[in-house]
C-alpha cells in the first residue's frame, strides 16, 4: 500500500513537471485588449470574456488585461499610441481609417462574416423588399452608409426617389412615424423594438449579394511585428472562447454579465450573442474556421466602398489583414 502511494505521488510529480515544462514553452507575455465599446455580448468581446473566465489566456501563457472603450473612438487612439495591443473594429471603418488618415490598422481575425448594419420597418408598413422603398422616409445616422446606397441601387432607386432623414440613435423615431425605415445594428436594436411589442421586417445588404463584413480583432503593423507570437496565442484563446460560447451560450452570457453587471437584461445579451454567432459563419469559415478572412472578401468590400464613395482613396488590401495569427494560419491565404 505504501508502495502504491509512492507510485501515485511519483506520477503526480511527473505530471506536474511535464505541465510546468509545457508552460515554460509558452510566451510569458502580457497584452492589453480593449473592447471597442462598453461591456456587452458582442461576439469578439465574448471571446475575450470567456477566455479570461475559463483560463484560456493562462493556458496560452498570457496575462491579458481587458478594458472597454466608452464609444468615442478612443480605442483606436490608444491603439495607435501603443497603450493597448488589440481592440475591435468594424471592417468598413478599418478600411476607411487606413485610407484616411492612413492608420496602419491590421485585422488579425474577422469575426463578423457579414456586416452589422441592417434596416428595419414596421411589419404593418407592408414593405417586403427594397423594391418597395420608393417614396419612403429612410433614416441614416450621420451620413448615408454604403449598405443603404447599394440597396437602393439594387432596387433601381436613387436618393431622389426616397426621403433621406438624418436620425439619432433612438429607435423610437420609427415607432413614432418620423421615418418609415430605420438603420439598426442587427444584433441590438431589433430586440429592443420587438420587446416594445412591434413586429418588424428587416433587410441586410449581404442578403442581396452586396459585400459586407463585420467586426474584427485589430492591431497595428508595428505591434504585429513586435508581438506576433503573443497575438497568435491571444487569437487561439479568444477563438476557443467563441467556440465555447457557441456550445454553452448560457455560461457565455454569465461571463458577459460579470462585466455588464447583474442588472443587465439577460435576454438582450443572449439575443446579441446568438445573432452574432450566426453572422460568424460563412462558406469561408466552413473550410477554415471562425475568424478566417481572405483577400477576396476584403477586396470585394473595398471595391464596394469605393463604388459608393465611402473610401477617401484606394487601400492596399494585402496590408489590411493577415491570417498569420490564426490557428493554422499563414502570412496570407
Amino acid at each position: 500500500m505504501r508502495f502504491h502511494h509512492v507510485f501515485i505521488l511519483g506520477l503526480s510529480l511527473c505530471a506536474m513537471l511535464t505541465a510546468c515544462a509545457a508552460h515554460q514553452d509558452l510566451p510569458d507575455s502580457s497584452l492589453v485588449f480593449m473592447a471597442g465599446y462598453r461591456p456587452q455580448a458582442s461576439l469578439p468581446f465574448v471571446g475575450a470574456y470567456v477566455a479570461e473566465a475559463r483560463g484560456y489566456f493562462r493556458e496560452e501563457g498570457l496575462e491579458v488585461e481587458i478594458r472597454h472603450s466608452g464609444g468615442g473612438g478612443e480605442h483606436l487612439q490608444l491603439l495607435m499610441a501603443g497603450k493597448i495591443d488589440v481592440t475591435t473594429q468594424d471592417a468598413t471603418v478599418l478600411l476607411k481609417r487606413r485610407a484616411d488618415p492612413g492608420l496602419p490598422l491590421v485585422s488579425i481575425g474577422l469575426i463578423g462574416q457579414r456586416g452589422q448594419q441592417a434596416f428595419v420597418a414596421l411589419a404593418e408598413s407592408g414593405m417586403q423588399t427594397p423594391y418597395d422603398w420608393a417614396g419612403a422616409r429612410i433614416g441614416f445616422k450621420g451620413t448615408p452608409p454604403p449598405d443603404l446606397l447599394a440597396l437602393l441601387d439594387i432596387a433601381g432607386l436613387s436618393q431622389d426617389d426616397v426621403e433621406m432623414v438624418n436620425v439619432g440613435f433612438d429607435p423610437r423615431v420609427l415607432v413614432q412615424g418620423l421615418v418609415d425605415i430605420y438603420p439598426v445594428f442587427a444584433s441590438n436594436e431589433p430586440y429592443i423594438l420587438r420587446k416594445w411589442g412591434y413586429s418588424l421586417v428587416q433587410w441586410q445588404a449581404a442578403d442581396y449579394g452586396i459585400p459586407t463584413l463585420g467586426l474584427t480583432y485589430v492591431t497595428t503593423e508595428a505591434t504585429l511585428e513586435e508581438k506576433s507570437e503573443a497575438l497568435s496565442h491571444f487569437m487561439r484563446a479568444v477563438l476557443k472562447g467563441i467556440e465555447y460560447a457557441e456550445t454553452h451560450p448560457e455560461q457565455a452570457v454569465d461571463a458577459v454579465l460579470a462585466y455588464t453587471g447583474p442588472e443587465t437584461d439577460r435576454d438582450h445579451m443572449r439575443y446579441m450573442l446568438m445573432t452574432e454567432l450566426e453572422s460568424a459563419h460563412s462558406a469561408v469559415t466552413a473550410v477554415h474556421g471562425i475568424g478566417w478572412q481572405t483577400a477576396e472578401q476584403w477586396q470585394a468590400l473595398h471595391d464596394s466602398l469605393l463604388q459608393y464613395g465611402a473610401l477617401a482613396a484606394p487601400v492596399d488590401i494585402e496590408r489590411a489583414f493577415t491570417t498569420s495569427c490564426l490557428p493554422n494560419g499563414e502570412t496570407q491565404p
